[in-house]
């Protein structure tokens, strides 16, 4: 126990060194880590680490806001969807109705008044009501997803029913939370916070953005992109929609077929007009996309392309010749912020449904800075108590004590920052309670030894005794709350996870700052004094 080799001494010195330097950038002010980055050499930068820990919405200040996912879109969609399923079928199938497909506030209705046409629907139809590979969960029967609905009098009903509906608003908050998340990383925000709550709200938390305005119109804005055709004079109205034209005022008569949609889109970049300076975005579609757009620009030369975003078009220039490239630009008198955040939401691509906001709230640096002071303080006063409750119990093994407690809380920061975690003010909490766990797990070792000397043993077999005893009681403790802070991470969120998150650290720095180290500090002590008794 006492014999510790060069190598071993060598490794948790370096480990500790390797914590300093990692946990330093965290101890800076953004000032003091660019004048550090900027003072050493090109050749060193590798050496030097430059990533601090990144601070919650409750240190640093930032915005919060709870959307909630418009669930009648969602039902209306699924429901046109449903339309667009059965009138294919008919097609397929060759029959033909004469009151066409009625829609209902949650599925459509058929009339088929000829027997053996409805014997050839009804199989089509239930297969669209229960899809083939739709189970439950281990084997079990998945609820079915629609109703078909026979009467007597030839009438054919297909109904969304509530599990159909709960999973649709499930799936769309899925995918929400996922073109969210791609639109607030193009923020250059650190460390956003988004989850699910409830069964149709998200929680969006972003920490150090303090313009709500700008997270607002990312967030709410749909941003669904199609190209289509301003409809000529003889179109036929039920092919045409009318829309509002941002460009130019008033309305415009705007053909129902969508020649290329946003989701071809590969890349949309903000730019500027050569020729007249103002901020365009420029945009290049997949390849299927760039044949689309290639074949209806190279067939509708001198024809109005309307440039539709959410139901608005922004832009209907003329076709002057054949766009085979595959890219284009999209003009519309933006600011360069706006063309910037249109950029931002075509490369995230479009909302599933569009989304509410229901609360909203800013959170200052101020405040930000009063939770960092007051937790300063609990952590500053904590430490010492603990630092010195065990100097005054332990004499010359609690200074051995409290040197490794230091570089236990170093070695959380380092973690911290090597990982790129967010600390919360819950996280600071967590901080403090390891300390007092790692200080426990010396606690133990020390009892023992002092067991062992007061039953008569030797100074170096107390020693040797307190160690390897106590070892089993550390790692069974730091074990089950190891699982703990793991079951809090999973299945917590927010402030929940951000006391997981360094709970985790600090028990896996506590193993080895509290024994390793400890261990080769008493050692090196032993060989040097050569005592002959324990020292408290």
């Amino acid at each position: 126990m006492l014999r510790f080799s060069r190598f071993k001494t060598a490794a948790v010195l370096l480990l500790a060194f390797g914590s300093f330097l990692y946990a330093m950038p965290s101890l800076l002010t953004p000032a003091q880590r660019e004048a550090m980055v900027a003072s050493v050499p090109s050749a060193l930068s590798w050496i030097v680490p430059q990533q601090a820990i990144t601070l919650g919405l409750d240190l640093q200040g930032g915005s919060h806001v709870l959307l909630e996912v418009d669930t009648a879109t969602v039902i209306r969609t699924q429901v046109t969807t449903l339309r667009d399923d059965v009138r294919r079928i008919l097609r397929e199938e060759r029959i033909s109705l004469a009151g066409g497909i009625g829609l209902q506030a949650r599925g459509v209705a058929v009339r088929v008044s000829d027997p053996e046409e409805r014997r050839r629907l009804l199989p089509k139809l239930r297969e669209l009501a229960s899809p083939p590979g739709a189970a439950g969960v281990l084997g079990t029967t998945a609820p079915p997803m629609m109703e078909l609905v026979e009467n007597a009098d030839g009438l054919v009903t297909l109904t969304l029913t509530e599990a159909g509906i709960n999973d649709k608003v499930r799936r769309a908050i899925d995918q929400a939370i996922e073109v969210l998340r791609r639109r607030i990383d193009a923020l250059g925000t650190t460390e956003p916070n988004i989850q699910r709550q409830g069964a149709d709200r998200i929680l969006v938390q972003v920490p150090g953005l303090q313009d709500p305005r700008r997270l607002k119109e990312i967030l709410g804005t749909t941003a669904q992109l199609e190209f289509r055709f301003v409809a000529e004079p003889t179109a036929a109205p039920g092919d045409v929609e009318t829309m509002p034209n941002a460009e130019g005022g008033g309305q415009l008569q705007i053909e129902r077929r969508i020649i290329v949609q946003g989701e071809d889109l590969v890349d949309a970049q903000p730019s500027f007009d050569s020729r007249t300076g103002e901020a365009i975005v420029n945009f290049r579609f997949n390849v299927r996309g760039a044949q689309r757009f290639g074949q209806a620009t190279t067939e509708n030369v001198g024809r109005l392309l309307a440039i539709v975003l959410d139901k608005k078009v922004i832009s209907a220039p003329r076709i002057q010749t054949a766009i085979t490239g595959g890219s284009g630009q999209i003009s519309g008198r933006f600011t360069v912020e706006q063309a910037n955040n249109l950029a931002i939401l075509l490369r995230a691509g479009a909302l599933p449904a569009p989304l509410t906001i229901v609360e909203e709230r800013t959170v200052g640096p101020g405040l930000g800075q009063d939770s960092i002071e007051a937790g300063k303080i609990a952590t500053y006063v904590g430490t010492a108590l603990v630092i010195a409750f065990i100097f005054a119990s332990y004499g010359l093994f609690g200074l051995f004590a409290n040197i490794a407690l230091v570089i236990h809380v170093v070695m959380i920061f380092a973690m911290m920052a090597l990982v790129g975690a967010t600390l919360t003010l819950p996280g600071i909490a967590g901080i403090v309670l390891t300390i007092g766990t790692a200080v426990d797990s010396n606690v133990l070792i020390y009892e023992r030894i002092r067991e062992e000397a007061r039953a008569g043993r030797s100074i170096t077999s107390s020693l040797e005794a307190g160690f390897t005893r106590a070892f089993a009681t550390i790692i069974d403790s730091n074990v089950t709350m190891f699982i703990a802070a793991v079951i809090l991470f999973m299945l917590g969120s927010g402030p929940v996870r951000g006391f997981a998150v360094t709970m985790i650290f600090g028990i896996v720095t506590t193993v080895v700052t509290a024994v390793t180290m400890t261990r080769m500090m008493i050692a090196v002590w032993y060989r040097t004094a050569r005592p002959t008794r324990i020292p408290f």
